[in-house]
């Protein structure tokens, strides 16, 4: 009967011993500039972002096409804003299992990506469609 009372208390525990903290915006940067990340959700390719000098980024849903952005911290987040899409995207990252783990905060209820590759490499990204 005892264990029946302290299993709530037990989980919570566990699960804030198991919590990791968001990253900041020098550990982020510290960890992205320089590389390509590409990530996965829910089992599937999702996107890549190549993380330059100045906060600077290149995105792609690994389709050939790039947009150019930057991000900068806003309340612990880390926020994206790219030159076909201005309005603030805004995610808290967490290392966690030798790689990052992001959560779309602008809805909460999206589904995390999660890194699963790191590369020194460039982003792939076509030049303008000819003939378009």
């Amino acid at each position: 009967m005892r264990i029946l009372k302290l299993l709530p208390f037990l989980i919570f525990a566990a699960t804030v011993s198991g919590a990791q903290s968001t990253m900041t915006a020098a550990e982020f940067d510290a960890y992205t500039r320089g590389h390509t990340f590409y990530y996965g959700r829910i089992g599937q390719p999702y996107g890549g972002e190549e993380y330059l000098d100045g906060r600077r980024v290149r995105w792609s849903f690994l389709d050939g096409r790039c947009q150019e952005g930057s991000w900068y911290e806003e309340a612990g987040m880390i926020c994206f804003i790219y030159e076909t899409h201005p309005d603030p995207q805004c995610w808290s990252f967490i290392r966690q299992g030798g790689g990052l783990v992001a959560r779309f905060e602008n809805n909460p209820d999206n589904v995390d990506i999660y890194e699963v590759e790191k590369s020194p490499e460039p982003l792939m990204c076509l030049g303008p469609e000819v003939g378009a």
